[in-house]
């Protein structure tokens, strides 16, 4: 029986919106169409520069409209489990990204665990992407690795290794400490990736969230450039034959 979770074995790749520009909503949904047409596999759409969640109920609305092909993500920042998950379950979105879901970075991020084990229970289709010791956050003192991936492992269905910020690579020594960790469990890079590194990485992990590459500069707030869609899937499919994905 085939189910959500078996997209990770493709490798997917999953174009983040991060609802940018003077018309956020209609830059979306071209965004959304431009990766359909170029083989994405999901898209995540994210409050990151607008931080309002009105904006992602509005964007949401205009995907409902939509034959959408692609897996659809919510991610409500900072790290906000509740709406996150209310969002996929009122439009249907098949998971959700979540900043952190095991350890400790200060009071004021600490997960409330029996709220959140209570919306896991509630809404179990709904997957969980979710990062442990994630860009931003700094784990407190002798904070253990293991010990939160372990953690991670119980309370997503994928965990999500960044570097320390939006675009900024992560290294590879700590994708493959992840993987030493986690086992087959699946391992998504959610920041930094590029053509150049994308094949090393992707050899690894299984699966990625990519943003800033896509668009000129790497600007957050600039428009995608398709050919930069293209040149990075381009490597996606190498790795897909290297790691004997096959073809759909």
């Amino acid at each position: 029986m085939t189910t959500k979770k078996d997209i990770f074995q493709k490798i997917p790749i999953f174009g983040m919106i991060h609802l940018a520009g003077n018309s956020p909503i209609k830059r979306a949904l071209e965004e959304i169409s431009l990766f359909e047409e170029e083989g994405l596999d999901g898209v995540i759409v994210e409050n990151y520069h607008s931080r309002s969640v009105v904006a992602v109920i509005d964007t949401l609305e205009e995907i409902r409209k939509l034959n959408l092909k692609m897996l659809l993500g919510v991610n409500i920042l900072p790290n906000d489990f509740e709406w996150a998950f209310t969002l996929a379950q009122e439009y249907n979105a098949d998971f959700i990204q979540l900043d952190h879901v095991a350890g400790i970075y200060g009071t004021d991020t600490k997960l409330n665990l029996p709220f959140y084990d209570a919306f896991r229970h509630e809404y179990p289709e709904i997957l969980v992407l979710g990062g442990v010791w994630p860009k931003y956050y700094q784990p407190v003192k002798n904070s253990n690795l293991k010990t939160d991936l372990r953690e991670g492992m119980k309370r997503a269905d994928a965990i999500v290794v960044t570097g320390a910020g939006t675009g900024q690579e992560t290294q590879i020594e700590k994708i493959q400490q992840f993987r030493a960790i986690l086992g087959d469990h699946p391992l998504i890079v959610g920041a930094g990736l590029t053509p150049q590194n994308a094949y090393q990485q992707l050899s690894i992990a299984d699966g990625a969230i990519v943003g800033s590459y896509f668009k000129k500069d790497n600007q957050t707030n600039n428009k995608i450039e398709r050919q930069r869609v293209k040149d990075f899937m381009s490597v996606v499919q190498e790795v897909r034959k290297y790691r004997g994905v096959p073809e759909q």
